[in-house]
């Protein structure tokens, strides 16, 4: 497979642990990266669509908004450390017919500006696009830059669409599928340089279409966002125990995919797992219980979770906390064979 100029490799690191960790790539050493997907695409889609505008909070070299600013600097809007000036900002903007793709961190968003995106931009349906990095546990510095309840925190917003893509192939086509859609999104954006999976299996992102990635007889791993690479890994870990793992990804949080989530999890008395970097209070494994409950259907051999505990978490290098937490692959093949 031919590389691009913005592909190479992740570093291979040596085992103990630096401050780099707690911000590093979430790439497994060695594998395949493509550096600030987010913010290439935003740059290609721009050159066609002079309405896309750019926002940040002070932090768009974290959000790789910075290479939008490089490219079009008349688009683009420094706010400041005011996340709730920069939704209205962008709620003022989009008002005005510009699609306004507003970036912070999760943790921001949700916590500090999610009145002013409730009343702002949601309840008036405006076409504003919120990307936030470090969702769930993809940074190690602890609660103040974790956001482990922000799908929590913003499922029940009526007219908000949410999207958790898994890897920088996926997110290459989320950019100019969200600025398609009329109407609020919010997305959980992995920045820097992003590890390289579905390209592998020829996928293609659908707002609003769960797809299954590989099909297995013995359990049904309902995934999104990087929980999906982690999942394939554990069918990989698992086939060696002649364990068949189907994994579902489901990139589109809200609205869900009822139809395939039921059809899969009703089909072939399979252990069903949900997992996601996310609390297991409020987020896609509770919204996949919940369509379960309501539909009536059962999985053969029981359902269960995988994602962060209800409480603050720590700080520290990244793969230490995942393994800690459960959300590593080693971790999540742990539990799955427990549960068989």
């Amino acid at each position: 497979m031919r590389r691009s100029k913005y592909e190479k490799p992740a570093p291979r690191t040596g085992g103990g642990a630096k401050t780099s960790a707690m911000i590093a790539s979430l790439a497994a050493p060695g594998q395949r990266t493509k550096a600030a997907p987010f913010g290439h695409a935003l740059v290609e889609l721009a050159e066609t669509r002079p309405d896309i505008v750019g926002l940040s909070a002070d932090l768009s070299k974290y959000t790789d908004l910075h290479i939008f600013a490089q490219a079009h600097p008349e688009r683009f809007y420094q706010m400041g450390m005011a996340e709730q000036l920069l939704m209205s900002a962008a709620a003022g903007l989009a008002r005005e017919g510009f699609t306004p793709v507003a970036t912070t961190y999760a943790v921001f968003a949700a916590r500090r500006a999610y009145d002013f995106i409730c009343l702002a931009i949601a309840e008036e349906n405006l076409n504003v696009k919120i990307a936030c990095a470090l969702p769930g546990l993809t940074t190690g510095y602890g609660p103040s830059h974790q956001a482990t309840e922000d799908l929590a925190i913003f499922r029940g917003m009526p007219n908000l669409t949410i999207v958790d893509p898994c890897d920088a192939h996926e997110t290459e086509q989320v950019v100019p599928a969200m600025a398609a859609h009329k109407g609020p999104v919010y997305l959980r954006l992995l920045r820097g340089n992003v590890p390289l999976v579905l390209d592998e299996y020829g996928y293609t992102f659908e707002l609003g279409k769960a797809k299954m990635i590989r099909d297995g007889r013995d359990v049904l791993v309902i995934a999104s966002g990087l929980m999906t690479m982690r999942a394939l890994e554990v069918a990989d870990a698992l086939r060696d125990d002649r364990v068949e793992v189907a994994v579902l990804h489901v990139p589109t949080i809200k609205p869900l995919d009822a139809a395939t989530i039921l059809h899969e999890a009703g089909r072939g008395g399979r252990l069903v797992v949900v997992a996601e970097n996310h609390s297991v209070i409020g987020g896609l494994g509770e919204a996949v219980a919940g369509l379960l409950m309501r539909a009536g259907v059962m999985p053969g051999r029981g359902f269960r979770q995988i994602g962060l505990p209800d409480e603050f978490l720590d700080a520290g290098a990244l793969p230490t906390l995942h393994d800690r937490y459960g959300i590593s692959a080693a971790a999540m093949a742990r539990s799955i064979r427990s549960w068989l």
